[in-house]
């Protein structure tokens, strides 16, 4: 579990860079957006990286690897999203990163302790699977989402982003470590 953490920990460094380095290029502009809109973002990079696995190239030549990053940031942006709304107005940088932080470390508690419940039975799936899985999140996202985000004995929105990051955090880790 302790190189998991270690792992995990280096993933989100390396997310949280990007974000950071996006967000001193264009500022927090994506305040506007509604989580409706980042959960199609989402989908487009899930869907890209199917595509990239089933065809076994790409045309443009970033690989899965950007992905899913993109994916792990735009699901804190939705979390965000969800937790103070839709807004003209942007955020400082260190409060943008504050929360940021903090659904990172949300998603990190939660991977500790269905790690702790699963043993780690993510380290043989494959990362075709953590994809398989993030697309399947987004059906039952987009499914609540129409549903004007209620459920009658589901989880909400804000847990299938979350389980989104841990699938996207996974792959990320076989790629960085295990490729």
């Amino acid at each position: 579990m302790e190189k998991t953490n270690q792992q995990y920990d280096q993933v989100i460094s390396l997310c949280r860079n990007i974000f950071q380095k996006k967000m001193q290029d264009y500022g927090t502009a994506w305040r506007i957006l509604r989580p409706i809109s980042l959960t199609d973002q989402i989908y487009i990079k899930a869907q890209r990286i199917r595509s990239i696995e089933e065809k076994g190239i790409a045309k443009v030549d970033e690989g899965i690897r950007p992905e899913f990053i993109g994916i792990v940031n735009y699901a804190i942006m939705g979390l965000i999203q969800l937790e103070l709304g839709t807004s003209e107005n942007e955020l400082s940088e260190q409060e943008t990163l504050d929360l940021y932080d903090k659904y990172f470390d949300t998603a990190k508690k939660l991977m500790q302790a269905k790690n702790h419940d699963y043993g780690e039975a993510w380290r043989n799936m494959r990362i075709s699977s953590y994809t398989d899985l993030i697309l399947m999140k987004l059906k039952r996202t987009k499914q609540i989402e129409d549903n004007q985000g209620k459920t009658i004995i589901s989880e909400g929105i804000d847990a299938n982003y979350l389980d989104m990051i841990n699938y996207a955090v996974f792959a990320l880790i076989k790629i960085e470590f295990e490729a």
